[in-house]
C-alpha cells in the first residue's frame, strides 16, 4: 500500500484587502500547486488553532498583519509551541516575526539597516535629515507609520516605536528565498509606487547583502523575502527581513519565473514535513 499522503492545513485569509496587491490568487495558485504532494484544506487564521489538531503541518501564507487578529494569533502559537506542531514557516524566526524591534538591534550592531532607534535619549545616533520615519514597533503593511519634521520627532520616541531618517532612495529591491536558496528578485522602479514590482537581476553585492540576513536569521526552513532600498551612496540598506507571512509578487513574474518558485516552494515543504514525520 502507498503511505498516506501528509495533510497540510494552508492557512490564508482569500479576502484580504491589501493595496496594490491581491493575496488571493497568488494562495489559490500555490495551494493548487501543493495539492498534488498533500491532502490540504484552506483555513483563516483565526480557525488555525481549532483545526489544527487534525493536520500533519500547517503552512502560514498571505494570512494578513496579525494585528487584525492578535488573540488568535497568540492561542495559535502557544499551541503549536505547546505540542511541538509543524509550522511553516518556522515560529524560531528571529525579523518579522517578532515584531520590528530586530531592526535596533542589527542597527546597533552595525549591520547595513536604515539606521533605527527607539527611544528619545538615541536620538543623536541618527544623521541628522529634515524628517523621519516614526513606525509602531509592532507595525505591519505601513500600519500607523509616520512622516514628521524633525522638531517633532522627540516626543514620539516613546520606546514602543521605532525612528528613522527618511532616506530619499533611489528604488526599493526584494530578495526572495526558500530555504537558504535564493530564488528571484523584484524592484519598484518608482519609488512612489511600492507594489508596481519589475523583475530585477541581482548582482554578487546584492546577493551577500541579502545572504546577511538570511544567515543572521537562521530559519532553516521557509520562505523570507528580503527588503531593501538603493541609498544615495550607491549601497543598500535593509528597510525589514519579512520571515512570517511574507507576499511574494509571483504575479510580477514571467511564467517560467513563477513555475520555478512554486517548485522550490513545494520541494521545501515537503522536505520539511517528511523529515519531521519519517521515523527515526
Amino acid at each position: 500500500m502507498p503511505a498516506a499522503r501528509p495533510r497540510l492545513l494552508y492557512v490564508t485569509d482569500l479576502a484580504y484587502q491589501a493595496r496594490g496587491r491581491r493575496y488571493c490568487d497568488e494562495d489559490i495558485h500555490l495551494a493548487s500547486r501543493l495539492r498534488d504532494h498533500f491532502d490540504l484544506a484552506l483555513c483563516h487564521p483565526r480557525d488555525a488553532a481549532a483545526l489544527m489538531d487534525a493536520f500533519d503541518a500547517v503552512v502560514v501564507r498571505n494570512s494578513g498583519p496579525v494585528l487584525g487578529y492578535p488573540r488568535e494569533y497568540a492561542d495559535f502559537r502557544a499551541k503549536a509551541l505547546a505540542t511541538g506542531a509543524l509550522v511553516y514557516n518556522p515560529l524560531t524566526g528571529k525579523a518579522d516575526m517578532a515584531g520590528k524591534g530586530y531592526l535596533l538591534d542589527l542597527s546597533a550592531a552595525g549591520f547595513p539597516v536604515i539606521p533605527t532607534v527607539g527611544r528619545a535619549e538615541d536620538l543623536h545616533r541618527l544623521p541628522s535629515a529634515e524628517r523621519y520615519v516614526v513606525k509602531p514597533r509592532l507595525g505591519a503593511d505601513s500600519l500607523g507609520m509616520r512622516i514628521v519634521p524633525a522638531g517633532r520627532v522627540a516626543p514620539l520616541a516613546t520606546g514602543d516605536v521605532l525612528i528613522q531618517p527618511r532616506v530619499d532612495f533611489a528604488y526599493e529591491v526584494s530578495f526572495y528565498f526558500v530555504d537558504d536558496d535564493f530564488q528571484y528578485a523584484l524592484y519598484a522602479p518608482d519609488p512612489r509606487r511600492r507594489w508596481d514590482l519589475r523583475p530585477y537581476t541581482a548582482t554578487a553585492a546584492d546577493l551577500e547583502f541579502a545572504r546577511r540576513f538570511i544567515d543572521w536569521n537562521d530559519l532553516g526552513h521557509g520562505v523570507q523575502r528580503v527588503d531593501a532600498c538603493r541609498a544615495p551612496d550607491g549601497g543598500l540598506l535593509l528597510v525589514e527581513l519579512e520571515d512570517l507571512n511574507p507576499y511574494l509578487s509571483l504575479e510580477a513574474l514571467p511564467e517560467e519565473a513563477r513555475d520555478a518558485f512554486a517548485t522550490a516552494f513545494t520541494a521545501s515543504l515537503s522536505r520539511f514535513v517528511r523529515s519531521a514525520l519519517s521515523p527515526a
